[in-house]
Parts: C-alpha cells; sequence; structure tokens
C-alpha cells in the first residue's frame, strides 16, 4: 500500500489494520526527528484522504487503531480515539 487511499482492505480488517500500521511506521520513519504533532496531522491527512475517497472503512480505523494502542501510553491512546472519532465523522 503507497497510501491510504489505495488502500483496500482484508476479508475481516485484520490485514488492513496491518497495511495501515506499515504506512504509520513508513510516516514515522520519514518524520524521525520531527515533533508528535506533524507525524499525527500527517497520518490524519494521509486517512482523511481515504475516507474521503471512499476507502477507509470505520472498520478498518478501528483495526488501526486497536493494533497500534498497545504501542502507546494513555494520553496517546486517548489522542489516537479522537482523530478515529473525528476520521469516522467525515
Amino acid at each position: 500500500m503507497k497510501d491510504f487511499a489505495s488502500y483496500t482492505g482484508g476479508a475481516a480488517g485484520a490485514d488492513g489494520a496491518e497495511d495501515l500500521l506499515r504506512e504509520a511506521q513508513r510516516l514515522a520513519e520519514r518524520f524521525d526527528g520531527k515533533n508528535e504533532g506533524e507525524l499525527v496531522r500527517a497520518i490524519y491527512a494521509r486517512a482523511a484522504e481515504g475516507r474521503r475517497a471512499g476507502t477507509l472503512t470505520d472498520a478498518q480505523i478501528d483495526a488501526f487503531c486497536a493494533q497500534l494502542s498497545p504501542m502507546l501510553d494513555a494520553g496517546k491512546r486517548k489522542k489516537l480515539a479522537g482523530l478515529a472519532a473525528r476520521l469516522k465523522k467525515l
């Protein structure tokens, strides 16, 4: 997957969540040394693009959050949940 817009998802969403996680990791590597806000804005922008294109579903967003959440502290999990809620409204 080159970006969120090209994401097609898996049958149960698990494969898709892994694709989303890999995309987030690629963005994190590209933004190494940058602040957290820049990374979050970039990930959100890519995901929002996918939502507007109709290629990113609520289930895929939930699966991505489930994959990423265990790696985050409580504050960052709360931010992630907020971003997911915003994306679902798009």
